[in-house]
């Protein structure tokens, strides 16, 4: 890399496009990330993250992070709590009074994205840059064009850009298919005051209550929120075929109700009560395994390379890992070609193991027996 300087453009400021930025960084290397948000508080960065040792932490060290992420961090939030449909809290996992730097505290996605942001110089997001194509121009260069009518050349382009990424198209032709789980996200403000019946239920981290394909999965985020999803196995067009308009609060909500009938008012609390409404959230996962053959100029991380379902708490660590293990190989290698060939061997053989797994989470919580399957795990069998 010493002999000539590849102009590197990242596609995506998410934590694992950012990472890799930074590590880069770190190191003298230059890189443009490109995002296609207005600027870095256009929309709400969604809930918690557990970083886990050998990945999102392995990664925030890689970067020189690691003590300013401790200090956000919030080793309460690693709870973890089973309730049943009736209320009853059936395990309540607390974490023991530990050094943060032991498990896996969380962090807010927010806080954290704060922080690798504020890590990068000046100017490296380009915010605005909404990309709506990627050509090859020859030689591995590829020219990237953004919805404001500028464009960039780059000799690697970075696919960061998430589910629907515009970069993956041109290694492979795979797409994200509807795992058969949907999310309705809801959220509640100043929790212990306005809901103290709800922020009591969840707990200072995660409450689970899963019972015959459905149930609730609430998260306490920093300043008195809490984020809470209502877990449905069910087809992904169901509004449609319920008649019920997601634009109708009152239709989703009644709806919602109907499927959780018997359900104990504890629960029901995290459908009736929402400070925010409900945002329909269907989950998809790209096919496992997801390879593609070397192509040169490009390459992907995070969920462009491995979207999973979410609840194998390994999406945001892996596409970290994946940001500090190719900024590695770029530091490392004496070419691009070989950086990219040495990070995807590595990369893509992990990705599916664990997208293997991800897939067999979400169907071990939302089947039949899903509350005693997710129980054994957490108590290990016992």
């Amino acid at each position: 890399m010493n002999a000539t300087v590849p102009r590197i453009a990242i596609v995506g400021a998410g934590p694992g496009g950012l990472i890799c930025a930074r590590v880069l960084q770190r190191h003298g290397i230059p890189v443009t990330v490109h995002d296609l948000d207005a600027s870095p508080a256009a929309r709400d960065q969604g809930g918690t993250l557990d970083m886990h040792p050998d990945t999102g932490r392995a990664a925030l060290r890689a970067a020189g992070l690691l003590a300013d992420f401790l200090s956000l961090a919030r080793p309460e939030g690693q709870q973890m709590r089973m309730v049943g449909a009736d209320g009853r809290i059936v395990f309540d996992g607390i974490p023991p009074e530990a050094d943060t730097s032991e498990g896996a505290p969380e962090i807010d996605r927010g806080r954290l994205r704060g922080l690798l942001l504020d890590s990068l110089e000046p100017g490296t997001v380009r915010w605005g840059h909404r990309l709506t194509r990627a050509e090859p121009v020859g030689d591995g260069v590829h020219r990237l064009r953004f919805a404001d009518g500028t464009s960039t050349d780059a000799d690697l382009v970075i696919g960061a850009d998430g589910a629907w990424s515009k970069v993956r198209p041109l290694l492979t032709g795979a797409l994200p298919r509807y795992t058969g789980v949907t999310f309705v996200e809801t959220g509640f403000d100043d929790v212990d005051t306005r809901h103290p019946r709800l922020a009591a239920l969840t707990g200072a981290g995660t409450m689970m209550a899963l019972h015959d394909r459905r149930g609730f999965v609430a998260q306490r985020t920093s300043g008195g929120h809490i984020r809470a999803y209502v877990a449905l196995r069910v087809d992904e067009d169901w509004h449609r075929r319920a008649g019920v308009d997601l634009a109708d609060a009152a239709a989703v909500r009644a709806a919602l109700l109907s499927r959780f009938t018997g359900w104990s008012d504890r629960l029901l609390g995290f459908i009736t009560d929402t400070d925010t409404g409900y945002v329909n959230r269907p989950l998809h996962a790209l096919p496992v395994p997801h390879v593609w053959a070397p192509t040169p100029g490009l390459t992907l991380l995070g969920d462009a390379a491995h979207l999973m379902a979410p609840f194998s708490g390994m999406g945001a660590n892996l596409a970290m890992l994946d940001g500090a293990e190719l900024a590695r190989a770029l530091i490392d290698h004496a070419t691009v070609e070989q950086a990219v060939a040495a990070y995807e061997k590595v990369l893509l053989p992990r990705s599916a193991e664990a997208a293997e797994g991800a897939a067999g989470a979400v169907d071990d919580a939302f089947g039949p027996d899903g509350a005693e399957r997710v129980l054994a795990h957490l108590t290990g069998g016992q």
